[in-house]
């Protein structure tokens, strides 16, 4: 379910990029002088305002701008109750992923919707491994160095991309720091952000593990209740009759035929000369 509702709000997002660019073109044509790169709904709405057309191009082209506003208004309000609908999503799901920082609504739904179980992952390498932060080592001559893998779960790369950006950018998160000690050591900008995603994808792992430890049931499964548990009592009666059953106890023998029975070959008696 996040998933598919992580999907609808990129979705509606690459929606509203193309409409804002769209309208911005027109806006370019209208208004004397042209118009700044940033353009949000009601600066929009106050430029189409004071735009009177002078032909028919021009009142065609306010038409349309009117139109492309038109729909970016009711995208905004699909994207609003889109993160509304992932904020009671995750919710329900008991995550405490959003406690990681730079993890929106959006970024932990993609998280916990691509992970899906984390106990198929051994350990915080091969879930490193899955999400495309753990780098891939190559070597030649006694020369080895490492190298970004593009192997792996783009969609969540990507979510764990953005909470690096997001902890770079305010002072006062734990990854800006550990960042700043990557540069000083030496590293690169790239193999520092490399390297805080790798902090981050093992950050992620744990609360994952901790989600599913404390979601899981009686049974020892995230989801199982009190009432329908793994191990509970075996049913007294069988799911198959007899007569269904697949296995029997006795094993049927079938009678030799004579297309299943090889015949017996006379032997060859060799003359014997006198």
């Amino acid at each position: 379910m996040l998933r598919l509702l992580a999907r609808r709000n990129e979705e509606l997002g690459s929606a509203r990029t193309r409409t804002v660019c769209r309208l911005h073109a027109l806006l370019v044509e209208l208004v004397p002088g042209g118009i700044a790169k940033e353009l949000t709904v009601n600066r929009a709405a106050v430029l189409l305002a004071e735009v009177t057309p002078t032909d028919p191009v021009e009142a065609t082209r306010h038409e349309l701008a009117v139109e492309h506003l038109e729909d970016l208004r009711r995208i905004d309000e699909q994207m609003r109750a889109s993160k509304r609908r992932l904020a009671d999503a995750l919710r329900a799901a008991r995550t405490t992923v959003t406690e990681v920082f730079g993890f929106g609504p959006v970024g932990a739904a993609i998280a916990v919707g691509q992970a899906r179980d984390v106990s198929r992952f051994a350990d915080r390498d091969h879930f490193a491994a899955y999400n495309r932060t753990a780098p891939i080592e190559v070597g030649s001559g006694g020369h080895g160095v490492h190298r970004l893998s593009r192997r792996g779960n783009r969609q969540l790369n990507h979510a764990i991309y953005i909470a690096a950006i997001t902890q770079i950018r305010h002072a006062h998160s734990p990854g800006r720091a550990f960042y700043d000690r990557k540069l000083a050591e030496g590293k690169t900008k790239k193999e520092a952000i490399r390297a805080l995603k790798r902090r981050i994808s093992d950050a992620l792992h744990q609360r994952l593990v901790a989600d599913a430890a404390a979601n899981a049931g009686p049974g020892g499964q995230a989801g199982t209740t009190a009432q329908v548990s793994v191990t509970g009592l075996a049913p007294q009666q069988p799911a198959l009759r007899n007569s269904h059953s697949r296995t029997h106890t006795e094993r049927r023998t079938r009678p030799a035929t004579a297309a299943t029975t090889q015949p017996t070959r006379p032997t060859k008696t060799t003359p014997t000369r006198t």
